[in-house]
């Protein structure tokens, strides 16, 4: 399981903020239709909470966060779907919901770049707007009526996107690509021991790494931990775990399968505490590892975008390897990661927060990023210009109840559809879950990948 833990403050150039325009970026107001408002800041959508109008963690049409964007005039109001006549509007300082009738429910809609606008009460210059963040928490919930700025800029994205068929073999780009991803893909009971006694009686997976790839597994997430031995798998700690399994020996699995399978890509996701030393000496021990490994930092993909998946395949670069680490220790440390061709993941992804909710039960399919709280803000719907993040979709709970999983992964396109793709305002690229041969999520996975989100 990819527990929480403790992420230090990111650099100030993954921050959200007004970005120079791209391309095929819209420059006009959208047209008339339904939208979630999304804090261009926060990745968070705007809710109507019993007529307060907070921002929220993203979940679809179950919070109050749909609103129906229409001209009235010179002006537009966002009318509630849930609320006849109830529209987003003003009250004093704070944003509320107010009769769509009111003078107070109108805005001028302006487009800033980038797909973002801004919404300014008429005749006046106050706008719609984050709140400041106070010093050692996130951003108000509440939304306000300030001054213009990187915090008043707002995506307005589509309840039900048009989208693009997927392009050609020979012409996607890896960014396009959906991927199925084995959440602790260590932890299956098969290739060797990843627990305690008693904890490893509910593996995450029920299959090996080898079989794991001969079933179309291609993303593979990984807990490392750091023993005399070296980087070993295991979860939370290797303490009286019998016969655990070093991630050079995954490893060397999947550089095995992508030589006799060369024309398939395959993605590590590494949970991570092990020092980088030790980590570089055990990717010294997988045979063949550097003729496959994809270096996205030499390419040139934050100026030009990822590349087609036949270029990486001509290439050779077939295993692309992130660690969740921190950059800044491993400053402090005097040996980066990604020296020796592992990508701090914080860099090149989004990511989902990590659970559904406990094993049993109802779920939570909110979609936010995991990558939110007092001291970091890269929200799921981060973009640079002319670069967008990889998409990682959790989909798994805390526990690992086999039948749970098979329930939840027959939902996992319904979830990525309705909740997570207007969520991240992109299409996942990794679709991780526990127990991937039960409830068929490799048909979601098939299902991504006949379009490709504008």
């Amino acid at each position: 399981m990819r527990t929480p833990h403790v992420l230090l403050a990111t650099t100030a150039a993954l921050a959200a903020a007004v970005v120079p325009l791209p391309a095929n970026a819209t420059t006009t107001v959208p047209a008339p239709g339904t939208y979630y408002l999304q804090s261009a800041t926060t990745g968070l959508d705007a809710a109507d909470n019993a007529g307060a109008v907070e921002q929220h963690r993203p979940k679809g049409d179950e919070d109050h966060q749909q609103w129906r964007l229409a001209a009235s005039g010179s002006s537009y109001v966002l009318e509630s779907t849930d609320a006849t006549g109830s529209c987003l509007g003003r009250s004093g300082d704070q944003a509320r919901t107010v009769a769509c009738t009111d003078s107070d429910a109108a805005w001028e809609l302006t487009p800033v770049g980038a797909d973002r606008h801004t919404l300014k009460a008429p005749g006046a210059e106050r706008y719609l707007t984050v709140a400041d963040k106070p010093s050692g928490a996130t951003y108000p919930a509440q939304l306000a009526i300030g001054a213009s700025g990187t915090l008043a800029t707002w995506y307005l994205t589509p309840v039900a996107p048009a989208t693009n068929p997927m392009p050609p073999q020979d012409r996607r780009t890896l960014d396009q690509v959906t991927f199925l991803t084995a959440h602790n893909a260590y932890a299956n009971g098969v290739d060797g021991g990843f627990a305690p006694p008693f904890v490893n009686l509910v593996p995450n997976q029920t299959r090996g790494i080898d079989r794991q790839l001969a079933d179309g597994v291609r993303g593979f997430m990984l807990d490392i931990h750091q023993t005399p031995d070296g980087a070993i798998l295991c979860h939370n700690s290797c303490t009286l775990v019998s016969r655990p399994v070093a991630l050079w020996v995954d490893l060397q699995r999947m550089v095995d399968f992508l030589e006799t399978h060369p024309d398939q890509f395959v993605t590590v996701f590494l949970e991570d505490y092990v020092d980088p030393e030790v980590l570089r000496s055990e990717l010294a021990r997988v045979n063949g590892l550097s003729d496959v490994l994809y270096r996205p930092d030499r390419t040139g993909v934050r100026q030009n975008g990822w590349p087609k998946m036949a270029d990486l395949i001509a290439a050779g670069q077939r295993l692309l390897i992130f660690t969740d680490h921190s950059r800044s220790a491993d400053e402090s440390a005097g040996l980066t990661r990604d020296s020796f061709g592992v990508m701090y993941q914080r860099e090149w992804t989004v990511e989902n927060y990590w659970s559904m909710g406990s094993g049993l039960g109802s779920s939570d399919w909110s979609c936010y990023s995991r990558w939110y709280d007092a001291n970091t803000n890269i929200p799921l719907t981060r973009t640079e210009p002319g670069f967008r993040p990889l998409f990682v979709m959790n989909h798994f709970r805390d526990a690992a109840i086999a039948g749970t999983a098979s329930t939840d992964n027959t939902k996992l396109a319904d979830r990525a559809r309705r909740f997570c793709l207007p969520a991240a305002r992109k299409k996942p690229n990794f679709l991780a879950v526990d127990h991937y041969d039960l409830g068929d999520p490799a048909s979601a996975v098939t299902e991504l990948n006949t379009y490709t989100y504008p």
